[in-house]
């Protein structure tokens, strides 16, 4: 399989072909100071203020920064909460690049070395590091200084989740202006920051959030076209990266990257879609990819004309890249290839990195111990939306409890994902032991027939406090009020790794320098995510009442057909995936066969059925 990283290495002077996406609320929280040293790009989530305070206040301490604490009580604290962590998080990064460059060639396993061995194979960089080893006098030197003026630290992205916008009130109970809303005050935070780096945004259009970018110039082309902090749009397929980055230009904003991810073979919530697979979405952001960046650039360059700012640089990009699922070099190459991406995204195996992310010992273990049928696709999320889960969590368990006891849902402080007004005037979070002790009364009234609804109801979690307390734990800290209880949210992927890893195996196995065993249960990527749409669709038919009507049975028509054409798809270009063995293809080809011969016998017969009552 040809490479063509070196090449986007050579284009953009990037250190590593893959970043680290944001991983719940606090897992990849303070990543950037564990691996932007090396070069490694991480994502941050500035979604959860009082968690992003504690975060600053434990790693001022620890690096023996006097901290201030910004109250809630404070005028736009939010936004100043967040820009002060943002701000730190730079100026700690800065002093760890700024060691690792004076450390010495000639020490055995010093970090200036460790730097450069991370690097894939075929970088640039690495060639040079390569010939400075086997130099000596005068010329290594020369090239140590060389390779020292060419390093670059990892960037610090952060992520804001659209549809997470509460709208907040004053503390006399009147509500606060728009800008004050939770992903607008995110996005202030990030935009008065120091960073140079770019906010990521994910769960679709928010317009009012798009729409707040025009009053930051440092999103737009400064008189050289640069532009010091860019947006990147995480999307499920082309039709809403072409939709999103329109409705983006037309106000002069530049999307500096599409990031495409697996609907379900994903960690954190998950956005079905319809049965869309990742290898035929991949494949029409290929073809389009030129289509796609002159459309956006000559509806931004007219936008940028009529406002009377400076115009985007004549030979600006787009990248694209993708994640989900992934889990061997082979996969990752095959990515960056046959789909001519310019990156991927390793998330939940990640996780079992400590030198990466923030987890607590406790949930790593629950982790490596976990089966596979452990990780499974709950209802956890007051949002509405499907979320990763794992039933051995803490946090699972104290769910559970808190039934048991007689008291669900959880106490609700931080407010984050309040979105419900069914029985009152202020939003509330449907997690929340005042909305599921109002709701369960209401069902109770309704009898027997709502079972399903009082356990989609019951199975909510607070995910304000669980996914932010590992972080906080692992650092050695408590979380307030004792809320210790632990919310996880792994991909479907991380059941096949069954160790923890340090930074170099796990970079070693994305390059393919090292080879992690994974279970041998593991199916291929594509194989995988086949299979968890075909069963998230069996799920859809399982919940089926012939009371939602034929719009819904049209919908899971459409995702049947979707998958029968990506099974088509994947057979037409199994031989060109240039697969390590014959052995490896074979096993490719057998999973489409099974996974063909399922919707046949388990999904078909549902739509002849109901063909036949329409008759």
């Amino acid at each position: 399989m040809e490479s063509n990283t070196s090449l986007t290495a050579q284009k953009d002077q990037k250190p590593h072909s893959f970043h680290i996406p944001v991983l719940g609320l606090g897992y990849s929280i303070d990543s950037p100071l564990k691996v932007a040293r090396f070069g490694i790009d991480s994502v941050v989530s500035i979604m959860e203020d009082a968690l992003i305070e504690n975060m600053r206040k434990i790693h001022s301490r620890k690096n023996g920064i006097p901290y201030l604490p910004i109250l809630e009580t404070e005028p736009d604290a939010r936004a100043k909460r967040i820009t002060a962590y943002l701000n730190l998080l730079q100026t700690l990064v800065d002093q760890q690049f700024n060691q690792i460059l004076s450390s010495d060639f000639d020490e055995e396993g010093s970090e200036i070395n460790k730097y450069f061995e991370m690097l894939q194979p075929g970088h640039p960089l690495t060639v040079e590091y390569e010939s400075m080893k086997v130099s000596s006098g005068e010329e290594r030197l020369v090239k140590q200084v060389n390779l020292i003026n060419k390093m670059k630290p990892g960037v610090i992205d952060v992520n804001i989740m659209t549809k997470v916008d509460k709208p907040n009130f004053a503390r006399d109970g009147r509500p606060m202006p728009a800008e004050f809303s939770d992903a607008l005050a995110a996005l202030r935070g990030f935009a008065d920051s120091r960073l140079q780096s770019s906010v990521v945004f994910s769960a679709g259009i928010n317009p009012s959030l798009y729409g707040y970018l025009e009053h930051f110039k440092v999103f737009y082309p400064d008189s050289q076209g640069k532009i010091a902090k860019k947006v990147i749009l995480k999307v499920s397929d082309y039709r809403s990266a072409l939709i999103q980055g329109r409705f983006l230009a037309k106000k002069g904003i530049w999307i500096s990257e599409f990031r495409v991810e697996s609907g379900l073979n994903c960690g954190g919530h998950a956005f079905a879609s319809n049965g869309q697979l990742l290898g035929p979405i991949l494949e029409e952001f290929r073809e389009k990819r030129e289509e796609l960046r002159d459309t956006l650039w000559q509806l931004c360059q007219e936008t940028l004309a009529s406002q009377n700012k400076s115009p985007l640089a004549a030979d600006i990009s787009i990248k694209i890249t993708a994640q989900g699922g992934i889990g061997t070099a082979w996969e990752n190459q095959l990515l960056m290839d046959h789909y001519k991406l310019d990156g991927t995204g390793w998330g939940s195996p990640f996780l079992l990195v400590p030198e990466a992310t923030s987890v607590d010992q406790d949930t790593l273990e629950q982790i490596i111990n976990a089966r596979e049928e452990d990780f499974f696709l709950s209802n956890a999320s007051p949002l509405g939306v499907p979320f990763n889960n794992l039933r051995s969590s803490s946090g699972e368990k104290q769910r559970l409890e808190r039934i048991q006891k007689g008291r669900p849902g959880s106490p609700c402080y931080k407010k984050v994902l309040s979105t419900n007004t069914e029985f009152t005037d202020q939003a509330i979070c449907t997690s929340s032991r005042q909305y599921m002790h109002l709701k369960l009364k209401q069902l109770d009234e309704a009898g027997e027939g709502a079972t399903k609804e009082r356990a989609d109801l019951l199975a909510k979690d607070c995910l304000c406090e669980g996914l932010g307390a590992s972080a906080i734990i692992a650092n050695g800290d408590q979380p307030d009020r004792n809320l210790n209880a632990v919310t996880i949210c792994p991909g479907p992927n991380l059941a096949y790794f069954k160790r923890l890893y340090s930074l170099q195996e796990m970079v070693g196995n994305i390059y393919g320098r090292y080879k992690i065993n994974l279970s041998v249960e593991r199916p291929n990527f594509f194989i995988k995510e086949l299979q968890l749409n075909i069963d998230f669709l069996l799920d859809q038919f399982g919940d089926y009442k012939p009371a939602q009507g034929t719009k819904v049975v049209k919908e899971m028509r459409k995702s049947m057909d979707n998958l029968q054409q990506g099974i088509k798809y994947y057979l037409d270009k199994a031989e060109d995936f240039n697969f390590d063995s014959q052995g490896e293809l074979s096993r490719f080809k057998t999973g489409l066969d099974q996974a063909w011969n399922k919707l046949a016998e388990k999904i078909s017969p549902f739509f002849d059925q109901m063909a036949e009552v329409k008759a």
